[in-house]
């Protein structure tokens, strides 16, 4: 393994005056991130503070890492893929999908390679695969000078998927390299970091201050997002889960609207929390492992994850240690989770296996209901809304949302967010290849698909209430049952969407949203307000132009 990988690496790259570190177990990688980690965890911080730590536990609890304060989690305006010929048409360009000159690429790659021979580096390897389907998985070996980022890769990703002789070939390489530091006016790039998808040699190079974790599984994520569909395979930012009959379900949301919490049920195993791929076969998961955020978890509620913060082979990221006391004389489940000195992103990486429930392989069958979730905290939107295939479209390339007042700084009353596909930064596509996709999914297997809406309801977010986790689950299983197929139905005037007249546990009066407000003119000047944040939207994407229908 060491000399096949370390071989790579000097036929393909030239690095051979490095000491490559390949195929250690975790805990050897354990032992190598608390004694040779070294880098910048606070503003003030030297360049060679220590940046992985031990619990009270050892090696037999969780690693606990500090990135740089600057990147405690996507550096999205950092994002580049290189500008090759044959791309530039394809990619979605965005302010956090940006464009790098080739030739400016070209000759960072090499200044990248020749400072890691001239420091004689210590590189970590890990040979994974990117996809639990065997026809479909994709070999990503990770090189990086933290042996942390191996260790977070052995977590996420599966391994040993199926044989890997064309690894070398076919497979992508990460080079993350936190010593080397970009210049802009040379580079091409914004900052002294980059984050950079070679999408024509299978390449993601990493530099500079951009050692947040994530970075390992999202950049894979993203290049994933643009290979597959080009096979006509549909990759997704959601959960899924199946039911002992085979019924199977995708669940799309953003944060805040209950994606996670509502495919963790117990009557259903889990796919997977995170990122999916539907192919002709069902869905399947790309990773082994969640990367759940910490911060103010309550333990009883999540139960899962409270037991796994004390188990082996998991990373804590980010996480405060306790005033006055050393990691090392700490618990984890001590830890403070509600600390977010550092950053309201803290992070925990542990292995899928951790769940009571997982689907074998992290495979299903394809899905029979598709979920939208959105959380609207203008209490306009129904709880529950049946989509056609147009509709459908519409509603997942707007992926809407809402800030709630009080989250952010400056943020006064519910304010509309909206992320194509459900994960926007992480669409390397346009959005409706993906739309088409998902189309296409639906038509050729028949899957019904709902618009469920966790936010409030009799008002906006501080007059109205929360929607009945109750009423939700009860929705959900109704749609999931297929009990709303057939169920008799309504459009409502302002928003168009068809709502079910009636479905079992929950109280007719909640389905039709104008009906649980106390000044129904009130709420029909709130649903214009909305309808109209969805039609400038709409405009302003070129939603037209892709062939997306408007449906509101």
């Amino acid at each position: 393994m060491s000399g096949s990988a370390a071989d790579a690496l000097s036929t393909r790259f030239g690095l051979d005056a490095v000491d490559v570190r390949a195929g250690l177990s975790q805990d050897e990688l354990f032992s190598a991130a608390v004694a040779g980690d070294r880098g910048r965890t606070r503003i003030d911080g030297g360049e060679h503070d220590q940046k992985a730590f031990a619990t009270a536990l050892g090696a037999d609890g969780p690693l606990v890492f500090y990135s740089d304060p600057t990147c405690t989690g996507r550096p999205v305006q950092d994002t580049f893929a290189v500008a090759w010929p044959e791309v530039e048409d394809e990619v979605w360009w965005k302010s956090d999908f940006n464009r790098l000159d080739a030739a400016c690429y070209s000759q960072l790659l090499e200044r990248v390679l020749a400072h890691l021979n001239e420091r004689h580096a210590t590189l970590y390897t890990a040979d994974v695969f990117c996809g639990w389907d065997p026809e479909f998985a994709v070999p990503y070996r990770l090189v990086s000078e933290y042996a942390t980022h191996a260790y977070f890769a052995n977590i996420m990703f599966p391994k040993q998927v199926r044989d890997d002789a064309d690894r070398d070939v076919n497979g992508w390489t990460m080079i993350n390299v936190p010593s080397f530091r970009c210049d802009p006016e040379r580079d091409g790039t914004r900052s002294d970091r980059a984050v950079i998808m070679d999408l024509r040699n299978r390449l993601g190079l990493v530099t500079g201050r951009a050692d947040y974790c994530g970075v390992v599984k999202k950049t894979m994520f993203t290049v994933m997002n643009f290979v597959l569909p080009d096979a006509k395979q549909l990759t997704m930012h959601c959960s899924a889960n199946v039911d002992r009959n085979g019924n199977s379900a995708i669940l799309f949301g953003l944060s805040g609207t209950g994606k996670t919490t509502l495919s963790a049920d117990p009557h259903r195993s889990l796919i997977g929390d995170d990122e999916h791929v539907w192919t002709e076969t069902g869905v399947s998961n790309f990773e082994d492992g969640c990367y759940a955020k910490l911060i103010n978890l309550d333990k009883e509620a999540e139960p899962v994850i409270a037991a796994a913060l004390s188990m082996k082979g998991t990373l804590i990221e980010n996480v405060p240690a306790l005033p006055g006391r050393d990691l090392s004389d700490t618990d984890p489940q001590e830890l403070d989770l509600t600390d977010s000195a550092i950053t309201e992103n803290t992070r925990f990486a542990y292995p899928l296996s951790c769940n009571p429930r997982v689907a074998p392989g992290a495979r299903g069958p394809h899905p029979s209901t598709i979920v939208l979730l959105t959380a609207d905290a203008f209490g306009v939107l129904p709880p529950v809304s049946i989509l056609d295939r147009d509709e459908v479209m519409y509603h997942f390339v707007m992926g809407f949302t809402s800030k709630l007042a009080g989250t952010e700084v400056g943020v006064v009353e519910p304010q509309a967010t909206f992320s194509s596909c459900f994960g926007a930064p992480f669409m390397s596509h346009k959005p409706s290849v993906y739309a088409e996709l998902l189309a296409h999914r639906m038509d050729s297997h028949k899957a019904r698909c709902i618009l469920l809406n966790t936010g409030w309801s009799g008002g906006p977010y501080g007059v109205g209430r929360r929607m009945s986790i109750a009423h939700t689950r009860a929705l959900l299983d109704a749609a999931l049952n297929g009990d709303l197929d057939t169920v008799d139905s309504a459009r409502l005037p302002i928003l168009g969407l068809r709502v079910p007249t009636s479905c079992p546990g929950v109280p007719e009066g909640v389905l039709n949203p104008r009906d649980t407000w106390s000044d129904p003119e009130a709420y029909d000047e709130a649903a214009k307000r909305l309808r109209d944040l969805f039609r400038q939207n709409y405009e302003k994407q070129g939603y037209a132009s892709l062939g997306i229908k408007a449906m509101l």
